[in-house]
């Protein structure tokens, strides 16, 4: 493993709490929607707004999807835990208290697997535990006065910690990539960052090699990947100069200002005993018996690692490749489809690592949003396999399709409309041996110098010969059948 990276001299240490909002339809303790959208304060029921004589009552849903996160990563899902009140005051809290959990959390420990610069890595989880959200401040458009949403409070979280073990923001952003990817394979979170489904919290200090921790501060809400590197780089910098300059850091929670790319302190952080946590007497413990956590795991979808591993002893894929086609369940559909309809495995993950993978990071995208789908890809890898384009012009037939948002599902429509741009650019390569066999004499007599450097034991002048021949055909001449003939005339 690549040794971590030092900033200046120092050693970044690094932990995330992420708050993954988890995919039912009503909330963790009340039966009022959890629809993003809605108009302010229409879908906060009493139980949520903690009206007098209200209860809460656990949503049974949020519980399997928090067993099913502690099966994928190899936690154990606590028999029994506690639900506690986290008590502190804010105008968005409307009972005083946010009821999570402490001591006892449903999943305890497990790990997340992921690759750094092609190398694989692993951060160990503390804990992962259910909780509810609280609502809303806004802050603009009031004329200078804050108004209170409550529709998001109550809704279902469950709040993932790491062990502090990453050393380098790009580490902790292919952990939230890791972390992200695996909560949506799962089917407990869909993922949307901009509606603040998914978002992160980094604890971050500095250390000289070998010292112990730093004092850590932590930045909050951070809902992209771009704004988590650029907090962390920042607030690591930030350290550091206080450190040199003869400052001390002060444990505190910090915003980052997209727009300045800077992080300021928000307020002092408060410990666990500020909160003064307590068990909630509303609620008794929440009791999963082992009949329930294997009937979670008995609908569990497989895993990333598994079909990897699938990928690897079937397809004979690389375990790179591997790795790389099932860093998301769409990224794994949609090679699957293109692997079935070219019957080329290693070609169409080819495909999907480069030409795809690039515009779809030109484009800002996901896989799943492709103009291409997977099928018309495959029977591209089609025409490139029997002969029917090179892969030059592959490229040029993917030029078109993608700008013309080619999509079927039907292997007979995708071949067709792959058919009608090989024929509208003139790119069908020549299969005509006698026409090619005309074109090889003609380079061969008019590039003497290149056959006797050739024949003389110079391989470059064959590859020469070979462009000569490709661009006498305009480039519609198969490259393996113009060298092949070569071949054969030369002796």
């Amino acid at each position: 493993m690549t040794p971590a990276p030092l900033v200046r001299g120092w050693e970044v240490v690094i932990g995330l709490e992420t708050h993954a909002q988890l995919s039912t339809v009503s909330k963790a303790f009340s039966g009022a929607s959890t629809r993003f959208g809605a108009d302010p304060n229409t879908q906060a029921c009493a139980v949520d707004l903690a009206l007098p004589g209200t209860l809460p009552v656990l949503n049974r849903g949020a519980v399997e999807r928090a067993i099913r996160f502690g099966l994928a990563v190899g936690a154990t899902v606590a028999p029994l835990s506690i639900f506690a009140r986290k008590n502190y005051f804010y105008p968005d809290l409307p009972k005083g208290y946010q009821i999570s959990q402490y001591e006892t959390p449903v999943v305890q420990g497990g790990s997340v697997e992921f690759l750094l610069g092609g190398e694989p890595r692993r951060v160990r989880l503390t804990r992962a535990h259910l909780e509810e959200d609280a609502g809303k401040s806004l802050h603009e458009d009031y004329a200078g006065q804050t108004g209170i949403d409550l529709n998001r409070a109550g809704t279902p979280l469950l709040e993932i910690v790491s062990e502090p073990e990453m050393r380098s923001s790009a580490e902790a952003v292919a952990y939230a990539r890791a972390l992200h990817g695996l909560v949506v394979w799962l089917g407990i979170c869909d993922g949307n960052m901009q509606e603040g489904s998914f978002r992160c919290d980094a604890n971050v200090s500095v250390r000289k090699p070998g010292e112990p921790f730093g004092t850590r501060r932590e930045i909050k809400n951070l809902n992209s990947f771009r704004f988590l590197q650029q907090a962390i780089d920042y607030e690591v910098n930030w350290q550091i100069d206080q450190i040199e300059d003869g400052f001390e850091v002060q444990q505190a929670t910090v915003l980052f200002n997209p727009d300045t790319g800077e992080t300021r302190a928000m307020r002092t952080k408060e410990d666990a005993h500020d909160y003064r946590y307590f068990p909630d007497p509303d609620l008794p413990p929440l009791v999963i018996a082992p009949q329930w956590v294997e009937r979670v795991k008995a609908e569990m979808p497989e895993l990333p690692g598994a079909m990897a591993a699938r990928f690897v002893a079937q397809d004979g894929l690389p375990e790179y490749d591997a790795q790389m086609m099932t860093q998301s369940l769409a990224t794994a559909r949609y090679y699957e489809a293109a692997r079935d309809a070219s019957g080329q495995a290693k070609l169409a993950a080819n495909w999907v690592m480069g030409e795809i993978s690039k515009r779809l990071n030109a484009a800002g995208t996901e896989i799943d949003a492709a103009p291409v789908g997977p099928v018309v890809l495959g029977a591209l890898i089609r025409r490139v396999q029997d002969g029917t384009i090179s892969n030059n012009s592959a490229r040029q037939v993917f030029d078109e399709l993608w700008s013309g948002a080619s999509q079927s599902d039907d292997l007979g429509a995708a071949t067709a409309a792959v058919d009608a741009v090989i024929e509208a650019k003139g790119l069908k390569q020549m299969n005509d041996t006698g026409a090619l066999e005309a074109i090889v004499d003609e380079v061969i007599a008019a590039n003497e110098k290149s056959v006797a450097e050739y024949r003389s034991g110079k391989d470059k002048a064959f590859n020469a010969l070979v462009g000569q021949v490709m661009k006498a055909s305009k480039g519609k001449a198969n490259p393996a059948q113009a060298g092949e003939l070569l071949k054969k005339k030369l002796g």
